[in-house]
């Protein structure tokens, strides 16, 4: 829907921010709490047995606060993300100052990424967000021009094929944040960017694998088409300083 009435990019760039730091308060601060009260394993659990927890005390409800911020919250950052993306790459003017911008603040955001969830300075098992961006970026960028240049549709779509596995298999190979899927899911969001519902049902078959995911297109049905209020850097800045922010408060901790 794109009239006046909805959400408005910057609206959705700021729900999407609240939900990533949501996510990440549970991933970095709480589950370090945890730690310190015996409890290791954090992943998904049954509501049931949560409860049990909550006869713990305070560790319990932490955990089960946990479970809520990172499992159900934290999932709907990603797929808005991904769905802005797409749309950042319809409206930009400059794509090459675009990819710019998403290279420098991935290599920024890499220190204070490493250190919010691994406690180390470097650390190669696992990149930060932005090069899964980057990387799905490029990727639309070039299935783009393949379209524009290739006459035959089997050119196009064996091009365009071409690229999206280069693009799956380096995020996987270089230990990109969400990996492949989330390049399936930005292929899929662009791919079917002309007509809003369909492109709402595959984006929600492409975070499938998240189960509660798949909910936040239910504020992207929303959007409304327009720009909002300007936030061309928010999203860049606040990402390494949110990070650097929560190591040195679990660092203190």
């Amino acid at each position: 829907m794109h009239g006046k009435v909805g959400i408005s990019g910057s609206g959705l760039k700021i729900l999407a921010v609240f939900f990533m730091l949501t996510d990440h308060i549970a991933a970095v601060l709480l589950s370090h709490i945890l730690a310190q009260n015996g409890i290791f394993y954090l992943g998904d659990t049954t509501f049931s047995y949560m409860s049990e927890l909550t006869r713990d005390g305070v560790a319990g409800w932490i955990y089960v606060c946990y479970q809520i911020m990172r499992r159900i919250v934290g999932r709907w950052a990603f797929p808005i993300y991904c769905f802005l993306l797409v749309e950042g790459f319809g409206k930009t003017k400059n794509r090459r100052k675009y990819a710019g911008r998403l290279l420098v603040f991935a290599l920024v955001s890499e220190v204070p990424f490493d250190l919010a969830f691994a406690g180390q300075v470097i650390n190669r098992n696992h990149q930060n967000v932005f090069f899964t961006l980057l990387s799905g970026f490029l990727m639309i960028w070039a299935m783009e021009e393949i379209g524009k240049r290739c006459r035959t549709v089997l050119a196009k779509w064996t091009g365009g094929a071409a690229v999206f596995l280069a693009a799956a298999f380096l995020a996987e190979w270089t230990y990109c944040d969400y990996g492949a899927n989330g390049i399936i899911a930005i292929a899929l969001l662009f791919l079917f960017r002309k007509k809003k519902a369909e492109q709402i049902i595959a984006g929600c078959i492409a975070f499938l694998w998240e189960t509660m995911a798949p909910l936040a297109f239910l504020f992207i049905f929303f959007y409304n088409g327009k720009r909002g209020i300007r936030l061309k850097y928010f999203f860049y800045i606040f990402y390494p300083a949110h990070l650097l922010v929560l190591y040195l408060i679990t660092f203190a901790i």
